[in-house]
């Protein structure tokens, strides 16, 4: 693989592959609210915001950072008092002074947030607008977590990237990037020095500290009671380590994690089980950082086709990742690792993202398991037949396969998981 190609590859990965402090959505809404505040130049007297019902569902019923509450209004309470928008996803990460402050304010000003869905938006969309004493101001977030579309003050604009903005897809902002395949995936895993691959060891590091605190007993307690009957087992072990870190995710840990492809529970998945699985082993520190770097990037392959936001639960693309990477440890040929694929995308496909909350951790303990099975049928040359369901002959047509169900096709099942979230009688 030639360094221009390499170069471009580690770039989408380093776009991809990012910190986050606690659920990406309610972190990107308060990166919003705090440019929009900033923006204003005082605190507001009234806050609204307007969201694409996929950031809305993802945002319902997630522990926030450090305050020992869930939902919206505590994260638009902290980024009001205390945000501050350079520090993008890590925009909650605050001291417990500030977090207080930030409950203090919400008590007495609660009434002053609006929280409405938007329709006709691209599916990652945020946008708030905030009213002073004689100003206003807006700030729009629209594709990516992180990227600002729109910023005003009164009538001065002060960026404006909307134009075209809903005929666009959820993903064109990859366009002037390389189109991924599933050989150039594995070719830069294997072939790429090990220099530009050093820094996922950090991925590693940040994760392992969210998982150690899960097992302490945090969320569903997943990890811990997956921990406790583990017995020694592997691959129990394996799944109840990675599984405690979206449990401590989940439930408001300050810790933060890499993300992968926007989302931290997507970057927990790619980076536990492989790291892990790798070292029980006795697999090199080579082998295990390759197969750290197939694990994300086959996600973050996947992920573009499906979109960023979607009615696919994301640990579908990520524990798809991991079964590359097992396959890639057990020594699997790119084939094997092909078989690997195709065998989960026949498996798990159907599973839906019902919003982030405690029970993600549950979630993922049904992706990694299957992606053990599938990774060990790959190793024994056993795939799913390419006249079973998605899958094709070729590996990345039975992955666009995938992308079409998670990004077209799922699109009336995201309206009726809202609309049962949204009325549920309790």
């Amino acid at each position: 693989m030639d360094k221009e190609l390499r170069e471009q590859i580690k770039d989408i990965m380093r776009h991809e592959v990012l910190l986050a402090t606690g659920c990406t959505e309610p972190g990107a809404v308060a990166l919003c609210v705090a440019k929009a505040v900033e923006t204003l130049g005082c605190k507001p007297v009234r806050t609204e915001l307007s969201l694409s019902k996929n950031v809305f569902k993802n945002a319902m019923g997630v522990g926030i950072p450090g305050t020992g509450m869930i939902g919206l209004p505590i994260a638009v309470a902290m980024a009001v008092t205390h945000g501050d928008s350079k520090r993008g996803l890590e925009v909650l990460t605050m001291p417990k002074n500030y977090v207080d402050d930030a409950k203090s304010w919400l008590a007495n000003n609660a009434g002053s947030i609006e929280i409405d869905v938007k329709d006709n938006c691209d599916k990652l969309y945020i946008e708030c607008h905030v009213t002073g004493v004689d100003s206003e101001a807006t700030a729009i977030i629209s594709r990516r977590h992180t990227n600002f579309v729109f910023v005003s003050r009164g009538d001065e604009v002060v960026l404006d990237q909307k134009h075209g903005l809903l005929e666009q897809s959820d993903n064109d902002d990859n366009t002037n990037q390389l189109q991924l395949t599933a050989r150039m995936v594995y070719n830069y895993a294997t072939t790429a020095p090990l220099d530009e691959l050093d820094w996922l060891r950090e991925t590693v590091e940040y994760n392992n500290a969210a998982s150690e605190c899960g097992l302490e007993g945090m969320g569903l307690h997943t990890g811990q009671i997956l921990m406790e009957q583990a017995r020694g087992d592997m691959v129990h072990t394996v799944v109840a380590r990675t599984v405690a870190a979206s449990d401590a995710r989940m439930d408001g840990c300050t810790k933060p994690v890499y993300s992968n492809s926007g989302s931290g529970n997507q970057g927990i998945c790619c980076t536990l089980p492989t790291y892990y699985y790798g070292k029980l082993k006795g697999c090199s520190d080579e082998q295990v950082l390759r197969a750290l770097t197939m694990s994300h990037l086959m996600s973050i392959y996947i992920k573009r086709g499906i979109g960023r936001l979607s009615a696919l639960c994301g640990i579908v693309n990520a524990t798809m990742g991991v079964s590359a990477a097992l396959t890639y440890l057990e020594g699997g040929t790119f084939e094997q690792i092909g078989y690997a694929l195709k065998n989960m995308i026949n498996t798990i496909a159907g599973m839906v993202c019902d919003g982030a909350k405690p029970s993600c951790a549950l979630k993922m303990s049904v992706g990694l398991y299957s992606a053990f099975v599938c990774s060990e049928l790959a190793v024994h040359s056993r795939v799913v037949d390419c006249t079973d369901g998605l899958s094709e002959r070729d590996l990345d047509l039975s992955i666009r396969n995938l992308g079409r169900l998670g990004h077209d096709g799922m699109n009336q099942t995201d309206d009726m998981i809202l609309d049962i979230m949204t009325h549920k009688r309790n």
